[in-house]
């Protein structure tokens, strides 16, 4: 009987390590949002990690830029209930290591933001906190993608896509068609339209204006916790 359970335990470690090496495989980006260790990046503090070797005057920089994204997030939403690891990449191999494609950053499981070299600023490190926090508050309630990015647009201030804060309408480019409610739709879109983030940013802009500035945000996570539909509560 021993020798039985010897054998059963045995397996069992057996699969945990295989699924283990599998999901460091198949999701390096989840594993690496589990142990950034792991992919050799250096804990910075306050849930910050980064490539090894960064100098000091870098890691000050990147503490500023999530410190800044931090607050960015925290002002539009009245305060914060996510607390994102952030993993950062000074070149191109480690973000790749980590699971990283050709973005500047990306959201993980809304338990991450990883961010490229070309991601080390307050404008995109805010765009994947903005993800993170939206679905840290839906309890069950959903959202198209094109909100979600819209959203993202307009708590980073990214200026690619917004006119400047204070404007009497932030719109680049208005939103005359339909846009993807689904997250592969938005990213095959995405990448032969340039405009489809302005056009996002533009209608979400337009609706927070319209009902009130960004406290309308919130409301309408709470009634989508509630039950109701997208649909409805973004029209009224």
């Amino acid at each position: 009987m021993r020798r039985r359970w010897r054998w059963v335990l045995g397996g069992a470690v057996v699969l945990l390590v295989a699924g283990i090496a599998g999901v460091a495989v198949a999701f390096p980006s989840v594993a690496a949002t589990a142990c950034p260790g792991c992919y050799g990046l250096e804990d910075l503090g306050d849930g910050v990690y980064a490539e090894p070797g960064t100098p000091k005057a870098g890691g000050e920089r990147l503490s500023d830029v999530v410190g800044e994204a931090e607050r960015r997030v925290a002002e539009f939403y009245g305060g914060r209930k996510s607390s994102p690891r952030v993993l950062a990449c000074l070149t191109d191999g480690c973000y790749r290591r980590i699971g990283g494609g050709g973005e500047r950053g990306v959201a993980v499981l809304n338990r991450a933001v990883l961010l490229s070299p070309r991601g080390l600023d307050a404008v995109i490190a805010s765009h994947e906190m903005s993800h993170v926090e939206l679905h840290a508050r839906l309890d069950g309630g959903e959202v198209p993608q094109w909100f979600d990015e819209g959203l993202a647009v307009l708590v980073s201030g990214d200026a690619r896509y917004l006119a400047p804060a204070g404007s009497p309408d932030r719109c680049l480019v208005a939103a005359d068609r339909s846009l993807p409610a689904e997250l592969g739709q938005w990213l095959k879109t995405a990448g032969a339209d340039r405009n489809l983030y302005a056009e996002a940013a533009c209608r979400v802009s337009r609706w927070v204006t319209a009902n009130g500035g960004s406290g309308a945000v919130p409301s309408l996570i709470d009634r989508l916790n509630e039950g109701e539909r997208f649909d409805a509560v973004f029209r009224s």
